[in-house]
C-alpha cells in the first residue's frame, strides 16, 4: 500500500528536499504542498493524505492546522483519518507539548537522519505515534518526575519477565514496535504480545503511562541511552 504524505513547510527548499526523499521510497508519495497552516487544512480535506508532514512555525499556524484536522471526523465511506507529524527545527518543550495537546500524532526535528523521517511516516500511517528519540526521552523523564496514581509502584515490575522488562524499557525510549522488533531480533507480533502482557500485568493503558511507569520505578534513568542492541 502507497502511504500519501501532504508536505507543508513556508520554505520552499525544504520543501523539494522532502518531496525528493519521499519520492524515492517505493511505498511513499507526495501529493500535495502547502506553504502555510490554512492552504495545509484546505488542501488535506481536498487531497486526504494519510500522513501531513507539518511544520510548527509556519504562518498561519501549524499547531493550529494540526488541531482542525484532528477534529476532522473519519470519512464515513472509508473511515479514513488523517494523521499528522510535526516538524521543527529546535527541541522546544512548549511546542512538543502544544503539538500533542493539538492532536499530532508524531513530533520529528528537522536534524533527524532520513531514514527517521521514513520511519516515523510509516509508523503514524500504521496507527502507532512516533517521537524522535531525543525528544521523547526529554518528554518522558518530564512526565516521570511528575507523580501519578494510576502509576504501579516499583514493586509491580517484579511481575515482569526479563524480556517484558527488556520491551518496556524500550518504549520508554520511545521506540515503536517495529523498531523494538528489530532491536531484538524477533518479530512485529512477538513485541505486540509483550506489549499486551506488561499493560494487562502492570494494569496500564497506554505506551506513554507505560514509559512513566518505567522511569518512576527505576527500571529506566532520566537522561540514560537505550540498551545496546542485542547480539
Amino acid at each position: 500500500m502507497t502511504i500519501r504524505v501532504l508536505l507543508a513547510d513556508d520554505e520552499p527548499l525544504v520543501r523539494a528536499g522532502l518531496a525528493m526523499l519521499l519520492d524515492s521510497e517505493p511505498d511513499l508519495t507526495v501529493v500535495g504542498e502547502a506553504g502555510d497552516g490554512t492552504a495545509a487544512v484546505s488542501l488535506a480535506r481536498d487531497l486526504q493524505p494519510d500522513v501531513v508532514l507539518m511544520d510548527v512555525r509556519m504562518p498561519a499556524g501549524g499547531v493550529e492546522a494540526a488541531r482542525q484536522l484532528a477534529q476532522e471526523p473519519p470519512r464515513p465511506e472509508t473511515d479514513h483519518v488523517i494523521k499528522v507529524i510535526m516538524l521543527t527545527t529546535f527541541n522546544d518543550d512548549d511546542a512538543v507539548y502544544a503539538a500533542l495537546r493539538a492532536g499530532a500524532s508524531g513530533f520529528l526535528l528537522k536534524d533527524a537522519a532520513p531514514e527517521n523521517l521514513v520511519s516515523a511516516i510509516r509508523t503514524v500511517a500504521s496507527g502507532d505515534a512516533w517521537l524522535h528519540p531525543p525528544v521523547a526521552r526529554k518528554l518522558l523523564a518530564d512526565f516521570a518526575s511528575r507523580p501519578e496514581r494510576n502509576v504501579p509502584p516499583p514493586a509491580t515490575m517484579q511481575q515482569l519477565t526479563d524480556r517484558e522488562r527488556e520491551v518496556l524499557v524500550l518504549i520508554a525510549h520511545g521506540f515503536s514496535n517495529s523498531e523494538i522488533a528489530a532491536h531484538l531480533y524477533v518479530g512485529e507480533a512477538t513485541v505486540k504480545t509483550h506489549v499486551s502482557r506488561i499493560f494487562i500485568k502492570l494494569g496500564l493503558r497506554d505506551r506513554a503511562q507505560a514509559a512513566v511507569a518505567a522511569y518512576q520505578s527505576g527500571l529506566v534513568k532520566p537522561g540514560s541511552s537505550p540498551p545496546a542492541q542485542s547480539e
